[in-house]
């Protein structure tokens, strides 16, 4: 979905009211159903409303513009989630800025700085509700958004560390700024990985696969470079570039010798850290003994997993699979391995309602599909 002001906009002072008003526009500038000298208490209630929905509309697409500044930040932020923050003044940016390396600035530290005194007065946009807690590395954002003096703050998160936990919305409304936290999907989906690690314990994992349209990732005798085009795999490179651990399965490792690093230009030094799901030593990488294992990985918050089919299985069985990603080739292979090996499932009706479709694009020849997850295997 693209975000941005649109062009066939209603504009308010010929909105025609809530739905089911009487409320219209005449030519002389007032409703018809209003006297020229009667108090507009209609118009002017149904004015207002349109205004609220406006604000509402436009307070969504700054936060999903702040959502996608907020991924400059991922994973270089680790440990801290990668956050985005916006000063908008009169309907202008005057101030942007995601975490930066290891966490520090804050988004909002670096927003403000640009802004200077244009944020006094102006609507900050930020993902994730503003820290209250201070530390050697810097202040508290709560506090500097204080300071600053802006008319409003609008969140796309309240944020789950007990540190904040509501009180940097507290501090706002304490000192005297209108503070409000949106249900924004696309700031918690800039934020799952952090969001994930805080509810579960865990990185969020997303499981990418390259398939033939009949589900194979290798023909029978093992061949698999390459299934999809360079556009596909151009992506695939994108996607590693966001995450903190990337994982293949033992056999995968031993047969291929995967480099699993970024190699776009400028992309290089985001590659992600490289393991290996075995119980044997995996040279040049670190080992994952079992799934289960992603809870003792401290402080990661998105973990790739690249197949082969065993691996594949081995989290969906654990049900720790958030995301699929597909890069489906329009070749067939006819006896091909598969690219996910048996999972447990007894019954049909246990696959349905697990996952939606959130994304479908055309790459090249190739077609990209991204599934996140509706509820748990159980």
């Amino acid at each position: 979905m693209r975000h941005g002001w649109s062009a066939s906009a209603t504009p308010i002072a010929r909105w025609a009211g809530p739905p089911g008003s009487t409320l219209r526009q005449s030519t002389n500038g007032l409703p018809a159903n209003v006297p020229p000298n009667r108090p507009l208490r209609k118009r002017n209630a149904a004015s207002c409303w349109a205004r609220r929905l406006t604000t509402a509309a436009s307070d969504a697409r700054w936060l999903a513009a702040a959502a996608r500044l907020a991924l400059r930040g991922r994973p270089l932020s680790r440990p801290n989630p990668a956050v985005g923050a916006l000063v908008v003044r009169d309907g202008c940016v005057v101030g942007r800025g995601w975490t930066q390396a290891t966490g520090r600035p804050h988004a909002e530290a670096m927003a403000l700085e640009q802004a200077g005194s244009l944020a006094s007065g102006a609507t900050i946009y930020v993902t994730l509700e503003p820290c209250a807690h201070e530390s050697a590395r810097g202040p508290a954002c709560a506090d500097l958004l204080a300071a600053a003096r802006p008319a409003r703050v609008v969140i796309g998160a309240g944020d789950p560390d007990p540190r904040t936990a509501g009180a940097g919305i507290d501090r706002l409304r304490a000192a005297g700024i209108t503070a409000a936290v949106m249900d924004c999907p696309a700031s918690r989906d800039s934020l799952a990985g952090y969001l994930t690690l805080r509810a579960s314990g865990r990185p969020h994992v997303t499981l990418k696969l390259a398939l033939s349209l009949d589900g194979g990732i290798a023909t029978a005798g093992g061949e698999s470079h390459w299934i999809t085009g360079e556009h596909a795999r151009a992506h695939v490179h994108s996607r590693r570039a966001l995450a903190d651990v990337i994982v293949v399965g033992g056999a995968t490792w031993r047969a291929d010798q995967p480099r699993l690093d970024v190699r776009l230009p400028g992309l290089e030094a985001r590659s992600p850290e490289r393991m290996v799901l075995t119980h044997g030593p995996a040279k040049g990488a670190g080992v994952l003994a079992s799934p289960q294992a992603v809870h003792q990985l401290a402080g990661v918050q998105y973990l790739y997993l690249e197949g082969g089919g065993v691996a594949a299985a081995a989290f969906l069985a654990d049900d720790l699979v958030d995301r699929l990603e597909l890069y489906r080739a329009p070749i067939l292979l006819g006896g091909a391995r598969t690219g996910i090996a048996d999972i447990g499932l007894g019954q049909l009706g246990a696959a349905h309602g697990r996952w939606r479709l959130v994304e479908r694009r055309q790459l090249g020849s190739d077609c990209f599909e991204a599934y996140e997850r509706t509820r748990t295997g159980s």
